[in-house]
């Protein structure tokens, strides 16, 4: 049974917090309707991501790839850094 590795999940977001060793924190926001009123919500989702060279700092915008159970919470990578904070 072949299956293609490339069917993992792919999240753009903004880096929140890089103090942790190798690991940054990502918030993913996402606008949805809602289902009866039809007014466009904004829901967010901080998720952790790991970043072995750390490399990425707080205002970055990146992308993160899913992958197996790294730690407790840590189960996205970065995959690449879309644009860099002003600082």
């Amino acid at each position: 049974m072949n299956i293609s590795r490339n069917l993992r999940k792919e999240r753009v977001g903004t880096v929140v917090s890089n103090k942790g060793d190798k690991t940054a924190v990502v918030l993913i926001s996402r606008k949805v309707k809602h289902p009866i009123y039809g007014k466009i919500l904004k829901r967010t989702k901080k998720l952790h991501a790991h970043d072995p060279e750390n490399s990425c700092n707080k205002g970055d915008t990146v992308s993160i790839m899913e992958t197996r159970k790294l730690s407790k919470k840590k189960c996205w990578r970065l995959n690449k850094i879309v644009k860099k904070a002003n600082q």
